[in-house]
């Protein structure tokens, strides 16, 4: 909203290698294999349990890589910065803290609240 061009590439290219990143983490997650037709029972739950971590982790990564993905589109459309839900600016320490806020701390704490 308020943010120049050159703020706004700066935000864009952190989000461009942070989306890098998660794409990495997420390929690297869905290519472990494990060949649990050998393993013993205890290695079989430890196995179990990491898959269930792993699930987990790929989840949260998999919704701020969505999140980052919308958070550019916003940048190319011109409405990068302002709350989805009261359409105010997003104060720049959060933005710069958390770059793909969709919403202002205020609004942010009310869904959570309701959730």
């Amino acid at each position: 909203m308020n943010k120049t061009q050159k703020e706004l590439e700066v935000i864009k290219q952190e989000l461009i290698e942070r989306k890098y990143d998660l794409d990495k983490k997420l390929t690297q997650l869905n290519e472990k294999v494990t060949d649990e037709r050998e393993m013993d029972p205890a290695d079989q739950a430890a196995s179990s349990t990491m898959e269930q971590l792993n699930s987990s982790f790929q989840n949260t990564e998999l919704d701020e890589y969505r999140n980052i993905e919308i958070a550019l589109n916003k940048i190319e459309d011109g409405t990068y910065g302002a709350c989805i839900d009261c359409g105010e600016p997003i104060p720049d320490k959060r933005l710069k803290l958390y770059p793909n806020a969709a919403r202002c701390l205020q609004c942010q704490e009310a869904v959570e609240e309701r959730d």
